[in-house]
């Protein structure tokens, strides 16, 4: 075939090995290559549309359809456009979805002081810096903290129209906490069906709008607030944080077996405080031990989403409350919770295809 007689359907062709590296199915079969255009004998532009716009493998995705038009004549190379839909965690019977919400997202920890909330905010900052419409439920109810990482504790949230919460919008997240509705200093003294009240109010009594992620900062340990959120409404999975340490570990084991038993997927684990690098000579310092949580993840069968430093810039962030991903977005300790964010959309689209409600990205 000459160059000048390079077709379409000689394109798609080419293309049809070339497999989701997450999915592992086609992605012409996915309907994830569009607009295929030979615009050149070197150049075939197409657009590729993703799963996530978080995707951690767009290099490989990139280097794969290379590797693929390489055997046509003139081995052109592929300019590609970016897209992104976000799939959806399909219904389960007698769980109400959340209007506009395509997947919920349960943070939670073994027990607490392990920065569950911390990492919960600068990976909802981090999702939406990545292109993700994201937003953020607070329902720590024993500590709200959220709204003072996001410098947002002062705030009350207004109805819109028809009697709906409009959340709070900061850094690009909306967030609706516990917090906006209690008096400062004051512990939330409830009953579990006043727990479960207050979480599903937040849930369907506020007005979210389109989102691709509802992060949910949950208590720490085994409790009311798990157990109604999981009764309640079709969880994508859940995201178990730890530290290093044995007994954190061993704690954070029975948060993964809760959750099992309450049939919510487990989405992958951190490691949060996993080494100190001291930012006068380099050197690193694992000061509560190291890879008890990867280790951890291994034995339990389920991901292991990143390791995050103990570092300081993280805590002063959340003092004024402009997080790391705001204050520092460029450092390096920026882009480790971004390739946790990465990671962990990609273990949602894994889960989205394997459900048996899955199907093909539809044509826009």
């Amino acid at each position: 075939m000459a160059i000048s007689q390079l077709t379409e359907e000689a394109v798609l062709e080419a293309l049809r090995p070339v497999k989701d590296p997450e999915l592992q199915r086609g992605m012409l079969e996915l309907k994830m290559i569009r607009d295929v255009t030979v615009s050149g004998p070197e150049v075939i532009d197409l657009t590729v549309v993703l799963t996530t716009p978080a995707c951690p493998l767009k290099n490989r995705i990139h280097e794969d359809i290379d590797r693929a038009l390489a055997v046509l004549p003139g081995s052109p190379k592929a300019r590609i456009r970016w897209d992104a839909q976000v799939s959806r965690t399909g219904g389960i019977p007698n769980k109400q979805q959340i209007p506009g919400v395509r997947n919920v997202i349960s943070v939670g920890a073994g027990k607490g002081g392990v920065g569950k909330s911390t990492c919960a905010v600068n990976v909802a900052i981090a999702l939406s810096q990545l292109g993700a419409r994201t937003g953020i439920i607070d329902a720590d109810v024993y500590g709200p903290n959220v709204p003072i990482l996001l410098g947002a504790e002062h705030e009350r949230p207004m109805a819109d129209e028809n009697q709906k919460i409009i959340p709070v919008l900061r850094h690009g997240v909306k967030l609706i906490s516990i917090g906006f509705f209690i008096e400062p200093d004051k512990p939330v003294i409830w009953r579990g069906p006043m727990l479960g009240g207050a979480v599903r109010q937040f849930m369907f009594d506020v007005n979210w709008g389109e989102l691709d992620y509802l992060v949910v900062d949950l208590p720490p340990g085994t409790g009311d607030v798990q157990l109604s959120m999981s009764q309640s409404i079709p969880m994508t999975g859940a995201v178990v944080v730890s530290t290093p340490q044995d007994v954190s570990t061993a704690d954070v084991g029975k948060a993964i077996q809760m959750f099992n038993t309450l049939k919510v997927p487990n989405l992958g684990l951190i490691e949060n405080m996993s080494y100190h690098v001291c930012p006068h000579c380099g050197e690193r310092t694992e000061i509560f031990g190291h890879g008890g949580a990867r280790a951890l993840a291994q034995r339990m069968a389920i991901p292991f989403l990143g390791e995050i430093p103990l570092d300081q810039r993280i805590r002063e962030g959340g003092g004024p409350g402009v997080p790391l991903m705001v204050s520092d977005p460029q450092s390096p300790l920026a882009q480790v919770y971004r390739d946790v964010a990465s990671h962990l959309a990609a273990q949602v689209s894994i889960r989205n295809f394997k459900q048996a409600s899955f199907i093909p990205l539809r044509t826009i």
